[in-house]
């Protein structure tokens, strides 16, 4: 009876890692993919590898969390293990299967969360560090790129351009290329110091297969490889594609930001979602570029006061469109326009991120911990399975 659910143990965890594969890997490569820097199968064998290495390295201080901070390590049961992580991965796949990227983390930590609730183990001080982490990395990761957008992203376009690779690629376009996958390999391998914790925590925390880590990073590793050369096709559309038309510089402030965030907060020890960090980064860009069109001044003055009524000295969208900049001076090429004098159809939030499709991610971000939480509380207050 142990070994059928040891075995069903491993083939949850593997299923959790499968998913874990298919959320994460169009988070760290969507915008690679995206900009045609690499092709989708090049990114699932990218993610693979990475991911194992993170998880392997700070990766371990997340296990330790995942498995023994949050509830007792006396609390993973064999048959305890197996409910966490079945209702992590069915919270996950709801997720994949609306092609969106999954907050892995939160999910797991929600499922471990509702057991400790039902047992009354839980450590609420840790709780409160991990959600405190929740809140404050994705602002973080907002506001890093919303001021980035608005103040330094136009100067850095203006002077170091990448372009995306074409059929003979030049020296710039080759340069481009290798950023952009480079830090998609960092993110990367930021997803796996986070997110193998979330298939593997529960059964270090009982210590199903040894007191080493390296079978379940193992474990996990092949999992997520699977997953990143399966569905993590549609996740990778999702964000290289509908959320934002993202240009190369774009990508590598993102993944940047992003994976940086993540990678500390693994090295603590938090479990932290970059599903949610990278796409507020993306958001954030974007809001910041589009800001660019009003200075704050202006924007205080018009909350006020009402927007200003059109005279002679404003210039109108027709005279911009036929090229007539009336009393403004048009930059010469490689300038960058001052805040308040670009014009709002030249940067448009819609342009740069999918109001749309964010909101459906925003959605998913607290359907599926929420899904995950309260049946896991569920299933242990009412069942004898701990």
């Amino acid at each position: 009876m142990v070994s059928l659910l040891l075995v069903a143990g491993i083939t949850v965890a593997a299923f959790v890692g499968f998913n874990i594969g298919g959320s994460s890997t169009g988070v760290a490569f969507g915008p690679a993919v995206g900009s045609g820097s690499v092709s989708k199968t090049g990114a699932a064998a990218l993610m693979t590898v990475f991911a194992i290495f993170g998880g392997a390295t700070a990766g371990t201080n997340v296990i330790k969390t995942m498995g023994g901070r949050i509830v007792p390590s006396d609390q993973f049961t064999l048959a305890a293990s197996v409910a966490v992580l079945f209702f992590v991965g069915l919270a996950l796949l709801v997720s994949n299967l609306f092609g969106v990227p999954a907050s892995t983390s939160m999910t797991a930590v929600g499922a471990i969360a509702g057991l400790g609730v039902a047992t009354g183990s839980i450590d609420w001080e840790v709780m409160g560090q991990i959600v405190t982490w929740w809140l404050v990395a994705p602002i973080t990761a907002f506001w890093v790129c919303a001021v980035t957008g608005r103040y330094l992203y136009p100067h850095l376009e203006a002077r170091f351009t990448l372009e995306s690779p074409g059929d003979e690629p030049s020296l710039r376009e080759r340069l481009g290329t290798a950023l952009v996958v480079g830090i998609g390999c960092y993110m990367a391998y930021a997803a796996g110091a986070s997110n193998v914790a979330n298939a593997v925590g529960p059964l270090y925390g009982g210590r199903l297969l040894g007191d080493s880590f390296t079978p379940y990073v193992a474990l996990a590793g092949v999992a997520i490889g699977i997953g990143a050369f399966t569905i993590a096709r549609r996740t990778l559309d999702t964000v290289g594609n509908d959320l934002t038309d993202l240009p190369i510089l774009a990508a590598l402030i993102v993944e940047a930001v992003s994976a940086t965030i993540i990678y500390l907060l693994s090295a603590a020890g938090i479990p932290a979602s970059l599903a949610v960090s990278a796409t507020m980064c993306i958001v954030g860009l974007g809001w910041g570029r589009a800001t660019r069109t009003k200075k704050i001044a202006d924007a205080a003055a018009e909350a006020v006061a009402g927007p200003p009524e059109a005279d002679d000295s404003t210039v109108s969208v027709d005279a911009i469109a036929d090229g007539d900049a009336g009393h403004r001076d048009s930059p010469e090429p490689g300038d960058v326009a001052k805040i308040g004098e670009e014009a709002p159809e030249e940067v448009t939030a819609a342009d740069l991120f999918d109001p749309a499709a964010t909101g459906r991610v925003v959605l998913l971000w607290i359907l599926t911990p929420s899904l995950s939480a309260v049946a896991s509380y569920l299933v242990f207050r009412y069942l004898p399975i701990v």
